[in-house]
């Protein structure tokens, strides 16, 4: 059986404010202190996917994240608690 995770990629431009960048890092850092290692990428794509396709869920949150004040995110900038990933890349893959 083929993993969803495993099918062929596809590149994805995406513009968005610098906090939400950096939420997105922290992400990645909360994944390693659950003693996941992961990429940007992948933590992008289960989020997507954790997302059920009901019109009215999806368009509530995109009328609460446009409803967010501008200093939403910058309590979890300081996360001392969450270790540091250098560079976090996509996880290999084995050829076995």
């Amino acid at each position: 059986m083929e993993l969803l995770c495993h099918q062929q990629r596809r590149t994805t431009s995406v513009l968005w404010p610098e906090d939400v960048d950096r939420r997105l890092n922290i992400l990645v850092r909360a994944a390693a202190a659950a003693g996941e290692r992961t990429s940007r990428a992948e933590l992008l794509a289960a989020l997507v996917v954790a997302v059920d396709v009901e019109p009215e869920q999806v368009a509530a949150r995109l009328h609460h994240y446009r409803c967010l004040p501008a200093d939403a995110l910058t309590a979890d900038e300081d996360r001392d608690d969450l270790p540091v990933v250098q560079a976090p890349g996509p996880r290999r893959v084995s050829s076995t």
